[in-house]
């Protein structure tokens, strides 16, 4: 089963999915696409890692998120947080300022979004995947900011769409999203 969470900042996903991921009963291992660029940033995964329980195996891949599941026993629950630090990630590495660079890094990442679903739906385990909603704010300033939001809201799109199950997560609540047709 893959299950999406998606939503603003410090909206309760996390924790959504950590609930989610304990009442399964199944071993769990937290693939973080995080990483500590600075002082604030790894006080933060700090916190993140209080939070989980200690039997959790984590497995630390900013970028080779296919590898690092494809690491894990297919019987064991995945939660994957998050795909926006992994497209910042993944469009920060090498990075280029011209629009064609733009158009190939959507390419590659929407690419490896589909291989990404796959596998995970492939898999007999439980797969949660957490991901930030960024279409719901102001147009960014930047070029660089308009592709981020045009390529995680593509991401977004591949995930939720190929997803069993899928929820907005608004101030620690689980909205659940349907289809053009109000299946899931």
């Amino acid at each position: 089963m893959l299950i999406a969470l998606t939503g603003g900042a410090r909206s309760g996903k996390s924790r959504a999915a950590t609930a989610t991921a304990t009442s399964l009963g199944a071993p769990v291992t937290f693939i973080a696409t995080a990483e500590a660029g600075d002082g604030e940033m790894a006080e933060r995964i700090a916190r993140h890692r209080a939070d989980r329980p200690e039997a959790w195996a984590t497995v630390e891949s900013p970028i080779d998120l296919v590898g690092a599941a494809g690491c894990v026993d297919p019987a064991e629950t995945i939660i994957i947080d998050c795909l926006s630090m992994w497209v910042a990630n993944r469009m920060l590495e090498g990075s280029a300022d011209d629009e064609s660079a733009d158009a190939a890094r959507l390419g590659e990442i929407t690419a490896a979004t589909r291989e990404l679903v796959a596998h995970l739906r492939g898999r007999d385990g439980t797969s949660i995947v957490v991901t930030n909603e960024v279409g719901s704010g102001v147009v960014p300033a930047t070029p660089l900011g308009r592709v981020y939001r045009d390529v995680l809201g593509s991401v977004n799109q591949i995930v939720v769409e190929a997803s069993d199950r899928a929820y907005l997560v608004v101030a620690g609540k689980l909205l659940e999203l349907s289809g053009p047709d109000g299946g899931a």
